[in-house]
């Protein structure tokens, strides 16, 4: 499952690879990890993150380069499934989130959370500790959007380490966030999560589409009409970009191989 291509572990999805995981095993896997105190990350891969690492050979190496590459988004899913794998199954970063605080509390691992709005993360304590009343949240930082200087950099780096936080929800947006992750593995000793829209899903700030719009995989239709000017290029665009790649590489007509992480 982590960081492989091997056909029994992983898809290669438009050149990306697309671990062959669930919720319970990520989550698993995550919990082990901050016991070890191992520099790590995950990630939860869309339709648009395939895209973004088809338009830049970087951001691709970055995300092959990922321990974990869970398939998030439904479409994924069907592509594994139709690449062979046929107990493919989809691990969202919201569900993973939840499962990880769930044990988290449970086992008494301090968990922390970087990005979002400072209204999004209180909102997001204030509904996960009401959930998980014993869950400890050891750190919580809403960073400024631009660019952080080398000195901010490292302060943010030698407060998450002082706080205690044994595993770091970081929530960006793609593609910020996984390449935060990557350029911090060996910095922050943990296992460092990529998870997104899920900071916003479990604050409540933007509704979560229903379970059976999710099973038909439109959520994505759910989320443009939520925000259609800020989401109409990524949907109709990529969406359709990816329908086309996928069809070229079931038909064979492109090698989509991953590039070397």
């Amino acid at each position: 499952m982590v960081n492989s291509s091997n056909n029994n572990q992983s898809r290669i999805v438009i050149g990306t690879r697309v671990d062959l995981t669930s919720v319970e095993q990520t989550a698993r896997w995550i919990l082990d990890r901050a016991r070890r105190e191992e520099s790590c990350w995950s990630a939860h891969a869309t339709v648009h993150m395939l895209i973004e690492a088809r338009n830049s050979p970087e951001f691709a190496r970055v995300l092959n380069g990922c321990n974990i590459v869970n398939p998030d988004g439904l479409p994924l899913v069907w592509m594994q499934k139709l690449l062979g794998a046929r107990n493919a199954g989809r691990a969202t970063g919201t569900e993973t989130t939840l499962r990880v605080c769930e044990i988290a509390a449970a086992d008494e691992v301090p968990v922390g959370f970087y990005g979002g709005t400072e209204e999004t993360l209180r909102r997001l304590q204030d509904n996960l500790t009401r959930t998980y009343p014993s869950l400890k949240i050891a750190y919580a930082c809403s960073p400024p959007f631009r660019a952080l200087s080398p000195d901010e950099d490292a302060k943010i780096v030698a407060d998450i380490a002082a706080s205690g936080t044994r595993i770091l929800f970081v929530g960006l947006g793609c593609p910020k966030q996984e390449r935060w992750c990557h350029d911090h593995r060996g910095r922050i000793m943990m296992p460092m999560v990529a998870i997104g829209a899920a900071f916003d899903f479990i604050a409540g700030t933007v509704p979560r589409a229903p379970k059976w719009v999710q099973g038909l995989g439109l959520e994505w239709l759910h989320r443009l009409l939520q925000e259609p000017r800020r989401l109409a290029y990524r949907y109709f665009v990529y969406n359709t970009r990816f329908l086309a790649l996928v069809t070229l590489q079931l038909l064979g007509l492109r090698k989509l191989g991953a590039p070397q992480g």
